[in-house]
């Protein structure tokens, strides 16, 4: 590719108003956005996985391969108001059902922003993503440590710890359990949002042998409730760092329609931001990732709308 070309593709999806009038704390994503290449110190930085071979390997309905491009094109026209670079590392694309090489490539990707100093926000793409995010982690962090402390949180219907011969959007869980089983790590994983309907008594049987510790869609009422509190706390004491994956599917069909499996209750978007508030202060987030979207099913870009807001709130 050309660099003409090259800048073309950047510049493709950060594009938007611009306030001319007003002065210069006018600015929006698209003006400040740049090439991670360009980066001169840490800041956050975007980086796509365009798959949705996970997602058809669990029998669910294919889009979510779209999902980073139609992010992005919500994410260019939002008020800027980070005291941080923006950054974008581009796309790691899953070829076909090349799934597995993908999630390596995603990894790899991750571990090195990580290791040069920038905070990472991975854009979905099924939720596939969560075990190319967490190995890439796991792979920065055991750098410091053998055995690193890493809690995951996932705000999700779907405990997603499936037993299957191949890796898919069901299975993550179970892989990141696996990878810390085979490293000598603990595996803390905790899952709010989750949906009883929606997932099996083998899938609850196989959480409660890995010790997951879950709060069910009806009990997330508010960030203050006991229940979600103390699943928090202890997860919080347990742990270095978080990451942090949000699945579009825990929130109301009605707010979310664009995912694979849309969900008859759901929780409130302000759920999962006093979710994000409450951790910032407390935990490190060197690594967040937003998973799911389906441009193809999505309606006015709800849920790419709703998506840019949680993904500018955990930049910010």
């Amino acid at each position: 590719m050309s660099e003409q070309n090259g800048n073309q593709a950047f510049l493709a999806p950060w594009c938007g108003r611009v306030d001319s009038e007003e002065c210069e704390s006018s600015l929006r994503w698209h003006q400040v956005m740049r090439p991670v290449s360009e980066a001169e110190r840490p800041g956050r930085v975007l980086v796509g996985f365009c798959s949705d071979a996970g997602v058809v390997r669990n029998k669910g309905r294919a889009g979510a391969s779209q999902g980073p491009r139609a992010l992005r094109q919500q994410l260019a026209n939002l008020a800027y108001h980070l005291r941080v670079p923006l950054y974008d590392a581009g796309d790691v694309v899953c070829k076909e059902d090349a799934l597995e090489e993908a999630q390596e490539d995603f990894s790899a990707r991750v571990t090195s922003l990580l290791n040069q100093g920038h905070r990472v926000i991975g854009l979905g793409g099924g939720h596939e993503i969560a075990f190319a995010s967490f190995s890439g982690l796991f792979e920065h962090a055991r750098k410091q440590t053998p055995a690193p402390r890493i809690g995951i949180l996932n705000l999700d219907a779907h405990l997603d710890l499936r037993q299957s011969e191949r890796a898919s959007s069901g299975t993550p869980f179970r892989q990141c359990a696996e990878l810390c089983k085979r490293e000598g790590a603990e595996f803390r994983y905790t899952c709010l949002g989750v949906s009883q309907t929606g997932n099996t008594e083998a899938l609850f049987k196989r959480a409660e042998d890995l010790n997951v510790e879950w709060v069910l869609d009806d009990a997330c009422r508010s960030i203050d409730s006991p229940q979600v509190k103390e699943a928090l706390d202890r997860l919080l004491t347990q742990v270095d760092m978080v990451y942090l994956t949000i699945c579009l599917d825990v929130l109301p069909s009605w707010v979310a329609p664009g995912v694979s499996a849309p969900a008859a209750r759901g929780i409130e978007v302000s759920f999962v931001e006093d979710v994000i508030d409450y951790l910032v202060p407390r935990v490190a987030l060197p690594l967040v990732d937003v998973a799911e979207l389906n441009p193809s099913l999505d309606i006015e870009s709800r849920t790419a709308r709703i998506a840019a807001r949680l993904v500018e709130r955990l930049a910010r």
